[in-house]
């Protein structure tokens, strides 16, 4: 998604000045050209020499240098920008920008340029929260200007509030974000679930599995880079979900079901990563179970009585034939250990899934936990895919490349029409 963008960075006269260098660099790697602007304050934190090594650019900034190139350099930089990102963005240089000043080189490039704005405030935050700045953040975003809020913790004044500048995770994510907005997925409202559900047996104890919510991720990640508003609804997960979507955690089965049928509401398209416990408690202890307890059989073992969970995409398929959510792509998952496609196959008819996604949890690289994944593609048409073994972004890639066009056909949006 960032290969070949050409991004501008406008670092400000802050101490968060040294994160961007990280950001810099997280850019070039994933391909992306990015021409760095330096404010007059801001080489007193970090020197133009590591922002030129990091970029393999040129680093600008003296908008009155003697030869003059700079007049010409604003207006291209500007016109050839795909995004222009201020962070640190000051206290002043977000008021100079909501007055728009012209008097250096990162003013005049973000009033010469059509290219989106990104401002990253990150200051003292008894500055973030004056009147006047907010006043000026409000006036930015009212002009079309993106801001990302900045998270709260341990300042440079050594106060603890909001004010410092996300984490390089976290300003990729707003990146790719904005980059996407016009993308094949623009305006659409999707839904996805990952990670595992976990069943309790008592307070301490519960039933799970192996999932750890990759593959749902790349799913959100992917199609919030391509424009869709996403909202993610996560159980049991190994890493930290994705910046730029709408997160909603949940715990057991009956959780997900009760979220996934309420977001589904407004939704075009449900991806159904999740690995959900077929089976619950039936009742399970209000306290810890102990061992020579009474809650044991004579002979020390543990009877627990096991109880159907609901199916969620069964439910989702009778409400859609009812017509509830008649315009609704559903994607589904089928982790098989044994005759895959043909178990596949048959769970693609009885849920009325319109893509099924089967992999052999078995194949080395295809398992949970894995950053890789080799599926087959199965859709409601009959028509069955192979795919080699791909990283889980790429999948996601490939999924949602197919959902796309289902998506004109069942629910064209107004940019489709505009086609």
């Amino acid at each position: 998604m960032l290969a070949g963008k050409r991004i501008v960075v406008g670092v400000c006269g802050g101490i968060a000045a040294y994160k961007v260098a990280d950001l810099v660099s997280k850019l070039r790697q994933a391909g992306a050209d990015v021409d760095v602007i330096l404010t007059e304050h801001a080489e007193r934190f970090v020197s133009a020499l590591t922002f030129s090594a990091l970029s393999q650019r040129p680093v600008y900034g003296d908008l009155w240098e003697p030869t003059g190139e700079a007049a010409a350099r604003h207006i291209a930089l500007g016109r050839e920008a795909d995004l222009l990102l201020v962070a640190p963005a000051t206290a002043n240089t977000i008021a100079r920008l909501g007055q728009g000043m012209a008097d250096d080189l990162l003013t005049t490039v973000a009033l010469a340029t059509t290219a989106p704005l990104l401002l990253a405030p990150a200051m003292e935050s008894h500055m973030y929260q004056h009147a006047a700045t907010q006043a000026n953040l409000r006036l930015l975003a009212e002009r079309g200007a993106i801001v990302i809020p900045p998270e709260s913790g341990r300042l440079a004044s050594g106060e603890i509030g909001p004010g410092r500048l996300p984490e390089t995770p976290t300003l990729l994510a707003w990146i790719s974000k904005t980059l996407g907005r016009n993308g094949d997925l623009a305006g659409r409202r999707v839904v996805v679930t990952a990670g595992g559900t976990r069943e309790p047996i008592d307070p301490v104890r519960y039933i799970g599995n192996h999932s750890s919510g990759l593959m749902g991720f790349a799913l959100a990640e992917e199609a919030r880079d391509r424009g869709a508003d996403v909202t993610l609804l996560a159980g049991s997960v190994n890493a930290i979900p994705p910046d730029g979507v709408t997160l909603r955690r949940v715990g057991t089965t009956l959780e997900l079901r009760d979220a996934t049928l309420e977001a589904i509401r407004e939704a075009e398209a449900l991806v159904m990563a999740a690995a959900v416990a077929d089976y619950r408690v039936e009742r399970p202890a209000g306290h810890k179970i102990k061992k020579g307890s009474a809650d044991e059989n004579p002979d020390g073992s543990l009877t627990l009585h096991l109880t159907p969970n609901p199916d969620i995409l069964a439910e989702i398929n009778a409400l859609v034939t009812a017509g509830g959510a008649p315009r609704l792509i559903r994607v589904g998952f089928a982790a098989e250990t044994t005759d895959v496609e043909r178990n596949a196959a048959a769970k693609l008819a009885r849920k009325g899934l319109d893509i099924l996604v089967a992999n052999d949890v078995t194949k080395p690289g295809s398992g949970f936990g894995t950053e890789t994944n080799e599926v087959i593609l199965l859709s409601a048409g009959g028509a069955s895919e192979r795919l080699p073994l791909m990283t889980k972004r790429e999948v996601a890639r490939a999924i949602w490349d197919r959902v796309v066009p289902l998506l004109r056909d069942r629910a064209p949006s107004s940019r489709d029409a505009e086609h």
